[in-house]
């Protein structure tokens, strides 16, 4: 038996289905099988880690558990020789935090094929300021960039102020792309033109009570992060040969249209999938954030949050009230 201890957020669930989180200690004997041992130095919050926090059993299936599919650390142990004591890596998506334990704890074990080698232009913080959020912006912004250039017009970015949005809007105004944002969020302007958008836009505008199959054409390309009746108005408000990318489901998993954005203007919607990434377009991914996508204050777009303060963000989060990022920082512990 390993007998090293450690804390980690634990969810639990309590009598009559009510889940309760608490900061507990807990034995590297505890963690799953694995090749690579590792030290947790940052985490983030993602909407799957709020989800996985409250009980959603369509995220992780047994409790207790600890959440964060986010991690990024040290390397302790290694059965691989790829992967050496010592190594600052990053482990996102898989299922870490889903049902393996999370970088809400200070150490994970998880397969040697889930660990990224950090890239020399990021610090271990940085990389989750990032996270999972921002690496499916990475996916999102490079699949725009492969069909449309900045010349061609403006990028719409929907969900502007969470995690994926506000590095999308950061990423596209740093290669030139005018930006527009949609936020629900009345408070939402100056943190959006901040970040690089040319203009903000009430969600309200983007909606089509009539159902018509196409809308006047506005967009070159569209980063589309909530779903739902936002996602389908975008597609027909997108300009002949434009593209639209589609990485989020909050708003509606259903989608409401006809074959005509696609065969009448050759519209090109891409699905975004940031779990199932194969290793070489992550490492690819991963290397464009840290070197020629590298945003400026990077470490600004985020709020830090020890262990033991994450259980109100996961509620702010549930509740639409976050703006950019949560950091967990747990090199205290």
């Amino acid at each position: 038996m390993d007998d090293r201890k450690f804390q980690a957020l634990v969810v639990e669930e309590a009598a009559g289905g009510v889940f309760i989180r608490t900061v507990k200690e807990r034995y590297v004997s505890d963690l799953p099988v694995g090749e690579v041992l590792i030290r947790v130095e940052y985490s983030s919050l993602n909407y799957k880690d709020a989800l996985s926090a409250s009980g959603n059993r369509g995220v992780t299936k047994n409790y207790p558990h600890t959440p964060g599919i986010d991690a990024a650390g040290v390397v302790v142990e290694s059965a691989v020789e790829e992967v050496r004591p010592g190594d600052s890596v990053i482990v996102t998506s898989y299922d870490l935090g889903m049902n393996t334990p999370g970088g809400f704890g200070r150490y994970i074990r998880v397969p040697a094929s889930w660990v990224v080698p950090l890239p020399s232009g990021l610090t271990l913080k940085e990389s989750m300021v990032l996270g999972t959020a921002g690496f499916t912006a990475g996916l999102s912004v490079s699949k725009v960039d492969e069909v449309i250039s900045p010349d061609e017009g403006p990028v719409l970015v929907t969900g502007a102020t969470g995690g994926v949005g506000s590095v999308a809007v950061a990423i596209l105004a740093k290669l030139g792309y005018e930006v527009i944002a949609v936020s629900g969020k009345a408070d939402a302007e100056a943190y959006l033109k901040g970040l690089g958008a040319k203009e903000v836009v009430d969600r309200e505008r983007l909606t089509d009570q009539k159902a018509r199959p196409l809308l006047k054409d506005c967009w070159a390309g569209v980063v589309d992060t909530v779903g739902g009746d936002m996602l389908t108005a975008a597609i027909k408000s997108t300009h002949p040969h434009g593209i639209v990318t589609c990485c989020g489901n909050v708003a509606s998993a259903e989608l409401s249209l006809t074959v005509y954005p696609f065969i009448l203007r050759g519209i090109t919607l891409a699905g975004i999938d940031s779990q199932g990434c194969p290793m070489d377009l992550r490492r690819r991914v991963w290397t464009k954030l840290a070197h020629a996508w590298k945003l400026e204050k990077l470490e600004s777009l985020a709020q830090v949050s020890a262990l033991e303060d994450l259980s109100g963000h996961i509620e702010a989060m549930l509740q639409g009230r976050i703006k950019g990022r949560i950091l967990v920082d747990l090199t205290a512990l």
